[in-house]
């Protein structure tokens, strides 16, 4: 167990760049969240949109939807109920593997995620990319890129 002698406390600069980091993080969340409402969609909804609408025949195995999304199989799965009794997704079992399901996107689902995305976007942009230069959003991805890799890693997933 780790002494309090042996702690690396942030510096005062280290713990405002990591609240700053926080508040941003959970301010951005929730603006995008509430544009998304009048659309009766949260960010997990679309975070699946994108990726079912990005993805080959517009399907993806549950098991990877859960580690692209973060989310464990429980969790999505519930989460996929609620899509699938909205029309936006549907399960279909995987022929190759009796237990495997895939998630599918909809005609509904995708009309919705060509509906909504603009909107999205126009959040995103409005929220977080017009706030900074373009260079300072080159530094960001720059600096935050090692970030995210360590954490792939940890997870181990690439």
């Amino acid at each position: 167990m780790e002494t309090e002698t042996a702690t690396q406390w942030l510096t005062d600069a280290e713990q405002c760049a990591w609240r700053t980091h926080l508040e941003v993080n959970r301010l951005l969340t929730y603006q995008l969240e509430k544009d998304l409402q009048p659309f009766g969609l949260t960010m997990n909804d679309y975070e699946i949109l994108v990726n079912l609408s990005e993805s080959s025949d517009l399907r993806m195995r549950m098991s990877d939807l859960a580690t692209s999304t973060l989310q464990s199989k429980s969790r999505l799965s519930h989460q996929i109920t609620r899509m699938e009794n909205a029309g936006l997704v549907r399960r279909e079992n995987c022929e190759s593997d009796r237990r495997g399901l895939y998630a599918v996107l909809t005609d509904h689902g995708l009309e919705t995620m060509r509906k909504v995305a603009p909107h999205h976007v126009a959040s995103v942009r409005k929220h977080f990319i017009d706030m900074m230069d373009p260079e300072v959003l080159q530094e960001l991805r720059t600096t935050l890129s090692p970030v995210a890799e360590h954490l792939r890693a940890q997870r181990g997933k690439p």
